[in-house]
Parts: structure tokens; sequence; C-alpha cells
């Protein structure tokens, strides 16, 4: 796959609109059935159902999304280096952005983002690896997804400083373009202490295509809006599941009326994208999908 020519920034132009990211894809497999497994979570089923993988790609595709994210939220090295898999982490990340290329199916409309998670869990306050590691963790990561062939990384659920700072620094540094997503708290900081306001300051400082908030309820997303109205360009993809985030089966708890409510409540805001999370599925995009289209 070659990278699209037109800049996403400027395709967002072109379209004025809201660029529409597709929603929640581990759920949706473990929804399916498809084969789990604890280091690598849903990333596993692109090696052992990657069939299902690329039918949900394909829904969400058809359903009206703008971009779609790569099923690679636990391919990183720490995720990896706990799992015997057979393959290379290289081979494993290619052949996981491969499902999403196959599924675009060379359409120039479609971008893809590169999904890296936070070095460990997505929810976790202390973490047990080394700076070094994290720091590899993440550079290896990007790299390979960049390498694979996607248009941008997406850095989703990322909720520590230091995390934040070694990616933006790599991208800016090696010219990748990206986005930076933050899981925040009720009381808008991310896990490491620091204030919502702060790190879009200092992520904005590296020229990222937008700063987004993920994964976060509508409930908190509420509280903390006001706190996002400063970058050039951003984004929100809430949680649609029902129950907890540690839930290990993840359920629709926000319907595709009320996500509808929530875009329309903030859209006064500017958002460069707006997506789905956890719980969601391409009924969600569709509706976000109707209601850009009518607004234009």
């Amino acid at each position: 796959m070659t990278r699209k020519q037109i800049n996403i920034i400027e395709f967002q132009s072109k379209i004025q609109r809201p660029l529409i990211l597709d929603g929640a894809i581990g759920s949706l497999l473990q929804q399916r059935n498809a084969k789990m497994s604890e280091n690598l979570w849903s990333s596993f089923a692109n090696i052992v159902n990657p069939e299902k993988v690329i039918e949900i790609h394909k829904e969400y595709i058809n359903a009206g999304a703008d971009i779609i994210t790569t099923n690679t939220f636990r391919t990183n090295p720490i995720a990896y280096n706990q799992a015997e898999l057979g393959i290379s982490n290289t081979e494993f990340v290619k052949a996981s952005v491969d499902l999403a290329i196959d599924a675009i199916d060379g359409n120039e409309n479609i971008f893809l983002a590169g999904s890296n998670p936070p070095a460990e869990d997505s929810y976790q306050e202390f973490r047990k690896a080394t700076q070094n590691q994290i720091e590899a963790n993440h550079r290896k990561h990007i790299n390979m997804l960049w390498n694979s062939g996607v248009d941008f990384i997406l850095n989703e659920t990322q909720s520590h400083f230091d995390e934040i700072k070694i990616i933006c620094e790599h991208c800016s540094k090696n010219n990748i373009p990206f986005i930076v997503s933050l899981f925040v708290t009720n009381e808008g900081k991310i896990l490491s202490g620091e204030k919502l306001g702060e790190i879009i300051e200092f992520v904005g400082n590296f020229n990222p295509i937008a700063v987004g908030i993920n994964c976060v309820t509508p409930q908190t997303f509420t509280k903390i809006i006001s706190e996002i109205r400063s970058p050039k360009r951003w984004g929100f993809y809430l949680n649609c599941g029902s129950g907890n985030y540690t839930d290990t089966k993840i359920f629709e708890g926000v319907t595709p009326a009320d996500y509808l409510t929530i875009i329309k409540n903030n859209y006064v805001n500017n958002p460069f994208f707006i997506g789905t999370c956890c719980g969601s599925t391409p009924a969600h995009t569709l509706a976000i999908k109707e209601y850009l289209i009518g607004k234009n």
C-alpha cells in the first residue's frame, strides 16, 4: 500500500466536516466469539480469526468511516514479548495492518490509522516496565506500524506523561504524522497526575494532526469538555460500553441516538474528528455519518 498523496488535514478541510473515525473492534470481536489472548487481547484474532477482523473493518467502511484503525492495540513489544506466537513481532504487526489494508481495498477516501496503545494496561496507574523498556516499546511499535503502511499513528488511551513525551518526540523527529488521544479521569487529569490542559499544550508543540480524548464515559467527557477547546485540531471517541472498564466482555451501553446527543452538544467546538470507542458498533458510525452529512 502506498501512502496517500493528499494530506489528511487538507482532506478534512476539503470535505468541510469532521472526519469519521471507526468504532470498537475488540468488544465486537469478543461478542462474535473470536479467540482472545490474556496478553494480546483482541489482536490475537489477527492471527487466528483474520476473517472476522476484515469483516469488522469492512462494516465500518460501509457505515461511512473516513478512518479505519488497525487492530493493533496489543501488538506492541511489551505485550508481544509475553506471548508465544511463533512469528516475529514485525511479522505480527505487518499481518495485522495488512488486514485493514485488504478491507480498504485501495479506496483513496479512507485513511488508515495505526493504533499504538499504552505500554501496559490502559487504566494502569503504576507500571512494571522500566523506562528503557517503555521507550523502546513505543519507538519500535510506531516504526513497525509506519513501515507496514499506515497513514498516521493513532496513539490511543495515553495517560502517562513520560509515554506521551516519548511518542511526540519520536514521531516529530522522524516526520511521522500522529494523533495523541488521551484517557482522562473525572478530575480532568491523566493517570500520571498532570492536568488535561497542560498535556494538550505540550502535545501541541509537536504539531500533531490532532489531540483527542478517548475511552472516557460521556459523563466524564461532559465534565472536562471546557479543557479541550484550546487545540487547533481536536477530536473524541467515547466509551459506549456498559459496566466497568475492566469487564471481560463489553456490550453497548450508549445507543447511537444517545451518542448523537453528545455530538450535537459539542459540535460547536468544531472537532476535527469524531468516532466511538469500546462497546460501539457500525450502527454508531452510520448514525454519525447521517448526522454530519445532513448538516452539510
